[in-house]
């Protein structure tokens, strides 16, 4: 019986005669241990770790059990006698040598196999373990694991792999010639790994698998569907390919590294999908925005009212009559809901449709429409009021979102619990529950209010058993009080005592009047015997029991809280006072100093982040805190809900009615309500306070953000007017790293690097001088080599201000003794300091080892500190990857306060901003990797699309048409709308050496979809002043050079009047723009860069700051040396300080020589008596009046609730005098050993000694 194939779509498995498996691996079988010494493979040792496919069959190992041991031994003595009849391939060479000749040739070209695998592999996107069948390359599982521990050995694609499994192949194929045998060594053309494919060798043998179709057949079949074989791999790979691409990935890394290299479903999602970024990530939280016409007006309504109400802390206090149109909210919801538009867009291309929100608070000036707006650069705007909008966006979608999910909650919690009351008149007071529970849920306008529903349906409808099925566990829960006295019956007693909390609640709201209440005619305690219970026992109980209920309605009560809410917000004070621990921790310096003693300050006037400090100092145990209602406040309140809740009746049981009213909304307010408001208070203050931080920091990123780059003199301005300055960048080191020089091109690209490591040796050595000589030379022909624009020096220490003496001496040595060699640009070369802070971050992040591989650590810093002279916007967003190191940059002495998600919200808004009015210019960023880093906060784009798109241009490497954007880069029409305009298509970079035509308006900032109108008022300009119609294809073109060379003709255009000739006044603000541009575009608005004053050098310098020096300030010194009348100190921070003789002690007229009471090496505690800036030195004072005194206190509280109490001033200054007068008479302990030693006052060895006199003994006394 012959062999038979078993054979489908999939996979092919070959059978011996007994229809036994064969194990084609290595061509041998499995339990032939002998063989597999001899062969000599790299095998692993099977200790149970791996887990083979044969050992999860456990019946094919009982099959291969039935092998006798006879038939293992003649198989292998077949194959050993085969093995020695064929020939070496040196044996077949030398037969040919001599003449002889031979018949068939041994399969040894066994090299090939691999590449052939390989090949396959390659070509159909199959991997090992998908080989089989006439592949032969199915692979174990210990095989699998072998390859995903130690990878494929790709090294050696043609490594000799013994072909013994190709045994069975060959003998089907003795009949093939030698042409045929020689096809495997034979390397074709199309064969790219060496390995041919032997295509009609497996069609034979395919063939010859099919016994039971009949060859007519076959042939027809493959006339009609081609090469099976081709087709089956075709679908194998269809099938497969996705899935095992997936599989790789989540096998090779680690989700939080393919969350932080974008690589997951969901990024690949939102690349895909053609909404901007940002506006995605958003409606992932808030779902999607509604678009209805009713649901915008409702939302801009509550927007508008936010905004006025002062709830997001945007304006200044003079400018809170800033107007805000509500018709123009509708609009810009209408444009992001519907339109998927972002915020830059919006704000440079629908001004005419939002001009009232795009007024920056912070200006005192407002645009008047009067102004010829040509005649002024514009400045660059924060859009706060836009970003305030978008934030209130947001949170008016999470809350409906939430209000829809609790909505949906309380219909099915309702129903359960419907289902579990039969009695009618119970379920018709849930029905009013419900009715106006979902009455409210609707009306709320805020969290807080929301939170008020739910408590009230929480209370009324608690979740039960609901759901539990019998003989599940359910975790115990604790009973409420009120739960124990509803279920007990009482919510009866509840209703006899008059207005409901609800009805209440309408007439504190005023949405009904009140109606005369009737009291019953029984007395509470006779009414109330008629629900004793056993856990109620007595009348008393139960009326204890019904006011907790009636009280605990009230407290949840939403409207009730409301209105007790707004007398609360409007009129609590908050008072603090130090503790105990905090009188000896807080003085006149210290954080919490202006905190320390405040005395009812109102809520409202809490305008800083002062609420955070006093926060914090209550949880240290420092400050105690009270936030209450003025008693004043506090009993109009009573009043006025006593005169709703109270009836006007004068019997006995009337009073005994009022009487039981009273106690309930005493124990509302008192017991609940007044805690909760506190409560609501306190987080209130937390989020204004945050919320004003919030903004100071994103302030303080703006100021460094905002700032242009350094501007070369008009002297050194050549042919590139934008060309960024050569810079040589200068980060001072101890010695280990040395001080080290980097030049950078006007691209930020490092051109060269030096180190100096005695360039600031300060020593008289001879040997060290001629080595700081050496390095002096080494920048001379530095700076000569590479002729800088500037020199930026970090400034970190006092060092740094001797070594910026030293470039400047070499600088005009330079200029001096080789002014041939020197450039015009070196003849006025600035030194200008930068600030370290940021290229110390950029140091340390992982964006700088892989854009600077190789590098040390200081040239990195350097380099960072060239480059943010450079671009300062790129270099801050190049710590915004998915690092963040930008986290890091100390911008708010505050900051701690604030989430990092917080922090991070609010650069991205700074960024996004200053970015798209600024531009990027994408064919040198292709140039110049990291210029792309602002390239995510691009409108429409995000750090998703602006990977992708970064991968696409650095691949086409330049771009010559905006249009390539929406062609060849992938965007979506509405990304293309949002980031076009941003994006600068100009020469540069590797376009700049092209003749390859560019469109000018493409490196404007004017939108592609104004392109016509720009066109059409160049062309107007043009013709009038030719003085006559051009109807030339390209005066278009022609028009724009034209009025590009000609500013002047744009700028004495009367622009009303040719818009009023147009009929175009609608569209004002966008032509003036459009002939901004068309002067010059890209105009930078930033602010021009200066260097640091002389405070910031000094604060940069010194590594201080305001807050951590200034006068009156507590210090240590470390005395370095004392001459004459003065001693020289170092403070901690390196800064020089100086005390005077006179600075030193009270009694310092009896001091002859200041060196006999100061010595080197002694530190002392000081007060900063002035500060020198100019000269990085301080004046210290030391001398107990000076140190005692608080004249530099009450310049650091000017809050105008800070009174210290007079007997709190009074006892710290009696105690002060107490301490100081004992200090006087205790002398100071010594260790000695003596059987008579006494250590005793003045007073008692006073007394010792008159005692001694009378005494016979001999006695000693000695005195100190």
């Amino acid at each position: 019986m012959g062999r038979n194939v078993v054979s489908d779509e999939e996979d092919e498995l070959e059978v011996d005669e007994e229809g036994e498996p064969i194990d084609t691996l290595n061509g041998r079988d499995p339990d032939d241990d002998d063989e597999e010494d001899e062969e000599g493979q790299d095998e692993y040792e099977n200790d149970g770790f791996i887990v083979d496919d044969v050992e999860d069959e456990e019946v094919d190992e009982d099959e291969e059990r039935e092998d006798s041991d006879e038939e293992r031994r003649k198989k292998k003595k077949k194959r050993k006698k085969k093995e020695a009849e064929d020939l070496d391939e040196d044996d077949y060479e030398l037969l040919r040598e001599n003449d002889v000749n031979v018949p068939k040739g041994s399969k040894k070209f066994k090299r090939l196999k691999k590449a052939q695998r390989d090949l396959y592999e390659e070509r159909f996107g199959l991997s090992e373990d998908e080989f089989d069948g006439s592949m032969k390359g199915g692979t174990t599982a210990e095989e699998k694991l072998k390859r995903t521990l130690f990878g494929d050995d790709d090294g050696q694609p043609l490594e000799d792999i013994p072909e013994d499994e190709e045994q069975i192949e060959e003998e089907e194929d003795g009949d093939m010639g030698e042409e045929d045998e020689m096809a495997d060594f034979i390397v074709e053309e199309d064969d790219v790994h060496g390995a041919s494919v032997r295509r009609k060798k497996m069609k034979n043998k395919k063939s010859r698998h099919a016994l039971d179709v009949s060859s007519s057949a076959l042939k027809e079949a493959q006339d009609i569907f081609g090469d099976v074989d081709e087709l089956l791999l075709l679908r194998k790979q269809g099938l497969d390919y996705s899935d095992r691409k997936e599989r790789r990935l989540e096998d090779q890394f680690e989700p939080t590294v393919l969350s932080e290299k974008y690589m997951t479903e969901k990024d690949d999602e939102i690349r895909t999908i053609d909404i901007p970024e940002r506006m995605q990530i958003s409606e992932g939280s808030t779902g999607t925005p509604p678009t209805d016409e009713e649901s915008i007006i409702e939302e801009s309504t509550w927007i508008h009212k936010q905004l006025i109400s002062g709830a997001i802390p945007l304006f200044v206090q003079e400018r809170k009559d800033l107007s805000i149109n509500k018709d123009e909210i509708m609009v810009f919801l209408d444009l992001t809901h519907m339109q998927k538009l972002d915020i830059p867009f919006i704000a440079m291309y629908r001004k005419e449709q939002c001009l009232s929100l795009l007024q920056d608070p912070e200006q005192l000036e407002v645009d008047d429409v009067h102004h010829d707006k040509s005649e002024k650069t514009p400045t660059i705007k924060w859009h706060r009021v836009l970003w305030a909008i978008q934030d209130l966006d947001r949170k008016w979608l999470l809350l409906q979102k939430r209000k829809s999910g609790l909505q949906s909650h309380y219909n099915k919690r309702f129903e359960e619990e419907s289902r579990r009351i039969y009695d009618e008149t119970r379920l018709n007071l849930n029905q009013q529950l419900f009715e106006s529970i979902l009455k409210d849920l609707k009306d709320a306008e805020s969290e807080r209010e929301v939170d008020d529903v739910d408590a009230k349906f929480n209370l009324h409808f608690p979740p039960g058993e609901v759901g539990v099925d019998e003989g599940q566990y359910k975790r115990p829960k604790r009973r409420s009080q009120y739960s124990i006295c509803n279920k007990a019956g009482l919510w009866e007693v509840v209703s006899k005592f008059g207005y409901s909390a609800q009805q209440l609640g309408s007439l504190l709201s005023l949405e009904r009047l009140p109606d005369e209440l009737e009291d019953a005619k029984e007395t509470p305690e006779e009414m109330a015997s008629n629900f004793t219970c056993a856990m109620f026992e007595t009348p008393q109980a139960v009326l204890k029991g019904a006011r907790h209920m009636a009280a605990v309605e009230i407290s949840c009560e939403p409207s009730v809280k409301k209105y007790v809410r707004g007398i609360y917000m409007e009129n609590a004070v908050v008072s603090t006072s130090p503790t105990s621990d905090g009188k000896i921790a807080i003085d006149s310096f210290h954080q919490f100093a202006g905190v320390k003693w405040l005395r009812e300050k109102p809520l409202s006037r809490f305008e800083d982040a002062q609420w955070l400090l006093i926060q914090k100092a209550e949880e240290e145990k420092l400050l105690q805190v009270t936030v209450k209602l003025p008693e004043k406040c506090l009993n109009q309140l009573i009043k006025e809900c006593n005169e709703l809740y109270l009836s006007n009746g004068v019997s006995k049981s009337a009073q005994q009615w009022n009487e039981q009213r009273k106690l309930i909304f005493s124990d509302a307010l008192y017991g609940f309500l007044l805690p909760s408001m506190e409560k609501e208070a306190r987080s209130l203050l937390a989020s204004r306070a945050k919320n004003w931080l919030l903004f100071e920091y994103g302030k303080g990123l703006w100021n460094k953000v905002s700032v242009g780059p350094y501007q070369r003199k008009e002297n050194d301005i050549n042919s590139d007017e934008e060309a960024a300055p050569r810079v040589m960048a200068c980060c001072w080191g101890p010695g280990n790293p040395a001080t080290t020089f980097v030049m950078l091109d006007s691209s930020g690209e490092v051109l060269d690097v030096l180190y100096t490591s005695s360039l600031t040796l300060r020593s008289q050595n001879v040997n060290d001088q001629q080595r700081k000589k050496n390095d002096q030379q080494r920048v001379l022909k530095f700076m000569t080599d590479h002729q800088p624009h500037v020199v930026v020096l970090g400034a970190v220490n006092l060092s740094c201000t001797r070594l910026k003496d030293d470039i400047y001496e070499i600088i005009f040595k330079m200029v001096e003794e080789n002014p041939r060699d020197v450039g015009h640009e070196m003849d006025e070369l600035s030194i200008v300091y930068g600030d370290e802070s940021l290229p110390r971050l950029y140091e340390n992040s992982r964006i700088s080892s892989d854009q600077l591989p190789g590098q040390s650590g200081i040239v990195k810093r350097a380099v960072a500190l060239g480059r943010y002279l450079q671009n300062p916007l790129a270099m801050v967003a190049t710590l915004c990857g998915p690092g963040k190191e930008i986290l890091s940059w100390k911008l708010n002495p505050l900051e701690n306060f604030l989430t990092t998600d917080e922090k991070y919200g609010m650069i991205e808004q700074v960024l996004v901003d200053v970015t798209n009015q600024v531009g990027l210019d994408v064919n040198l960023a292709a140039s110049h990797e990291w210029l792309f880093a602002p390239l995510q906060f691009i409108s429409g784009l995000g750090p998703r699309k602006a990977a992708s798109l970064q991968r696409s241009l650095v691949r086409v490497g330049t771009i010559f048409s905006r249009k390539d954007f929406l062609t060849t880069h992938g965007f979506g029409k509405k990304v293309f709308v949002n980031a076009i305009a941003f994006l600068r298509v100009r020469r540069s970079g590797l376009a700049a050496n092209s003749s390859q035509f560019i469109d000018l308006l493409d490196d404007t900032r004017i939108h592609p979809e104004s392109y016509l109108v720009a066109q059409e008022l160049a062309k107007d300009v043009y013709d009038e002043d030719f003085k006559g119609d051009n109807d030339d294809e390209d005066a278009l073109e022609m028009a724009i050079e034209h009025v590009r060379d000609r500013p002047s003709l744009l700028k004495s255009l009367r622009l009303d009047n040719y818009l009023k000739s147009k009929g175009r006044q609608n569209k004002r603000e966008t032509f003036y723009d459009i002939r901004r541009e068309l002067i010059q575009g890209f105009q930078d608005w930033r602010k021009q860069y200066k260097e640091p004053s002389q405070d910031e050098e000094f604060f940069m310098i010194s590594g201080e700051t305001e807050d951590t020096l200034s006068e009156g300030l507590i210090v240590q010194a470390t005395v370095r040396r004392v001459q004459g009348g003065r001693a020289v100190c170092v403070l901690e921070s390196g800064l020089t300080g100086m005390i005077m003789k006179e600075d030193y002690a009270d009694d310092w007229r009896d001091i002859i020589e200041l060196s006999d009471r100061l010595h080197e090496g002694d530190i002392l505690t000081c007060k900063i008596k002035s500060i020198q800036k100019n000269r990085y030195q301080v004046f210290l004072v030391c001398k107990d009046s000076e140190m005692r005194s608080n004249r530099y206190h009450l310049v650091q509280n000017l809050d105008p609730y800070y009174h210290e109490e007079r007997s709190s001033i009074q006892s710290e200054q009696e105690k002060a005098r107490k301490e100081k007068e004992l200090a006087k008479k205790h002398f100071k302990p010594r260790m000695i050993v003596h059987p008579r030693f006494q250590n005793i006052t003045a007073d008692e060895a006073i007394e010792v000694e008159k005692n001694t006199r009378t005494s016979p003994a001999c006695s000693a006394l000695g005195r100190h």
